[in-house]
């Protein structure tokens, strides 16, 4: 399973929204993060839509997350994106219908795959990768504000 750019790009931006203290805009995400403006504000109206992030008008505006960091799972964060995480298209795992799934001996090693996919990602929080980024950047010397290439002091 490889995950696109809609999801690796749109997870950089929930975590950049997840580190800072107040509503960061589009251009600052996309700026930190090394994005395109245009193609953010497509991943961050998905992320709307799906009840992750929220939008604050007025000058001091921008995008904040729509729950605490810590009520967020990554997987929550990708399926908004990619749509469902399984690696393949199996009954096993979706419910669709196979006409060979009686009999069918690789579903067990796809739903296997799947289950530990979904593990992984849904007891991964948005807070405790913020918090890690974070450590990140005040071991590299970067605060908050910097582009994930910054200037050691």
């Amino acid at each position: 399973m490889k995950i696109s750019t809609k999801g690796r790009y749109g997870l950089r931006a929930v975590l950049d929204i997840a580190m800072h203290d107040e509503a960061a805009s589009v251009s600052s995400i996309a700026a930190r993060q090394f994005i395109s403006e245009n193609y953010l504000e497509r991943l961050i109206a998905m992320l709307k839509k799906a009840g992750i992030v929220n939008s604050l008008r007025g000058a001091q505006g921008g995008y904040v997350l729509a729950r605490p960091a810590e009520e967020i799972s990554v997987g929550e964060v990708l399926r908004a994106l990619e749509g469902d995480l399984n690696p393949v298209d199996c009954s096993e795992i979706d419910g669709s219908l196979c006409e060979g799934s009686d009999t069918c001996v690789t579903k067990f090693v796809w739903k296997r795959i799947s289950d530990s996919i979904k593990q992984a990602v849904d007891n991964l929080m948005i807070s405790e990768l913020a918090n890690e980024g974070k450590h990140l950047l005040e071991e590299n010397g970067c605060d908050k504000n910097s582009i994930p290439v910054c200037n050691r002091k």
